[in-house]
This record gives C-alpha cells, structure tokens and sequence, in this order.
C-alpha cells in the first residue's frame, strides 16, 4: 500500500515575500496631507432689512465656487435666527426672537427677508403659573402682496379688582369667546396690510393690548402676546420687492425752523406796517 502524505499549509508569518502579494505594495495615498478646510471657505456679510436699526446683523460662511457647485446657490433659502434687542438696539425685546431667510446674494452680501417670530423659552416659561386660564389661538391669514402667515396668540386670565379668592379660572364658554376674539383681531391684522407692515406692527404696535381691551368685557386677561408667527407660503420670488425691503424710508422733510415771534399791528393803520 502506498502512503500519501498531505502538506499543511505554512503560517502567514514563514511565507516567502513572493507568495504574499499584499506586503510588496506600497501605501500609496493613505497619508494624505492635513489641509485646513477653512481655507477653501469665504464669508459673505448678512443684511437685514430696513425695517431694523441695524442693517449689519452678522456674517455667515460658505465653501468657494467650485465648478458647478455655485457658492450663492448653497447661501440662497439659508435661515438665520436673531434677537429682536440686536436688530433694533434694545434689550428690552430680547425675548423676541426673528428669524430671516437669505433671499438673494449681491456680490458679497446676503440680502435677508422676514421668515418668522418665535419668543424665548425663558419669557413663556415665567408667564405660565398656577391658578389661572390659558388661553391660545391661531389664524391663517393672507397678506395683500401674496404671503400666507400663521399667528399665534396666547393670554392668561388675572383675578378681578378687589378679589379675594385665589384662583381666576375661566369657564370654557368664556373661553371661546376670548378665542373668538383673538382670532378676529389676528384675521383682521394679517390680511389688511402687506407683510412689511405687518411686521412692523407686530414689532412696534402694542396688539396684545388691544385684544385685552377688546376681551375685558367677558373676562379681564393679562400678559397677551403674539407667541409666534410662521410664514407657510410665499410669492414667486421677485428682486423689485425684496429691494423694497432693503430702501431706507427715510424722506428729508428739511430741519426744525424756530416760530418767527409775530409783530405788534400799528393802531389806527387799518392792519398794515
């Protein structure tokens, strides 16, 4: 009988170098030079509307133009949350926070448009409390130049003058009525103006007030606020309009001149000097 003797295969670590491909290659690219990315970026300056104090609210960066890849179509819908005390130089509304979406880019400057308003969780956070109503509502509303907003509005009721129980709840009827409100007021806002007006309302214009005037009838409210305000649909965008927004108001209606003192009439000179 004739015997057959099988071979065991070497280990990996007696191979010869011929046989073993993998070692031979040389590593090629895998130690890349370390390049700062920040190198291939650019900054490109951030410009409010006019509507705000300050024009200059900030800057935002962008990898360069590289072939196709156009660096103003990566900027352009880019969305930019600020604080209302930046914008307009006062900390008292700095619980008031707009948001600006980048509508064009004109050379190294980004042209923002109104995108929205939203509160700080610290200012909601401290008007909420125990023993008494909240009150919420919101409204769909077109403006005249063709944008379809979403308001909200929130208020909480108070005791009356001179009460002596602790709580002031309202009943759900009264409740709806003072949404009913709300919503009237909100309806009628939004869509008698364009939306530049209807940010500068919302900026200046004491609406909260107004709803608690107009709602103290069915149950007295404080502390009533536009919460939010969303902006769902847009026109085709248009260059003349977004400029409109960016043009200083300011007309020259010359300066102050000081009354000029009128002159004693001469008696007896029939009214003339």
């Amino acid at each position: 009988l004739s015997t057959v003797t099988a071979r065991l295969p070497e280990d990996d670590d007696t191979m010869a170098v011929g046989k073993n491909k993998r070692l031979t290659k040389s590593k090629k690219g895998s130690r890349k030079k370390a390049l700062d990315p920040f190198l291939k970026k650019e900054w490109y300056k951030l410009q409010a509307p006019s509507i705000f104090s300050v024009k200059d609210c900030g800057k935002t960066i962008i990898t360069k133009t590289q072939g196709q890849k156009v660096a103003s179509d990566g900027l352009k819908g880019r969305v930019i949350e600020l604080s209302l005390a930046d914008l307009n130089s006062n900390e008292a509304l700095s619980w008031r926070k707009v948001k600006l979406c980048v509508e064009d880019v004109q050379g190294y400057n980004c042209l923002l448009n109104f995108h929205g308003m939203d509160m700080t969780r610290d200012k909601l956070c401290s008007l909420i409390k125990k023993r008494q109503s909240i009150i919420e509502a919101y409204v769909d509303a077109r403006t005249t130049d063709g944008y379809i907003v979403r308001l909200f509005c929130i208020a909480f009721t108070r005791p009356q003058d001179n009460q002596i129980k602790k709580t002031c709840y309202a009943q759900s009827s009264q409740v709806r009525s003072i949404r009913a409100r709300m919503v009237q007021t909100l309806s009628d806002l939004g869509s008698s103006k364009d939306l530049k007006g209807l940010v500068k309302d919302l900026i200046s214009a004491p609406i909260g007030e107004q709803i608690e005037r107009e709602c103290s009838g069915i149950f007295p409210i404080k502390d009533c606020f536009i919460r939010k305000v969303k902006v769902l649909k847009k026109p085709k965008f248009d260059v003349s309009s977004l400029m409109e927004w960016h043009t200083d108001e300011g007309t020259d209606v010359g300066t102050a001149v000081a009354p000029v003192a009128e002159e004693g009439l001469v008696a007896g000179a029939g009214g003339r000097l």
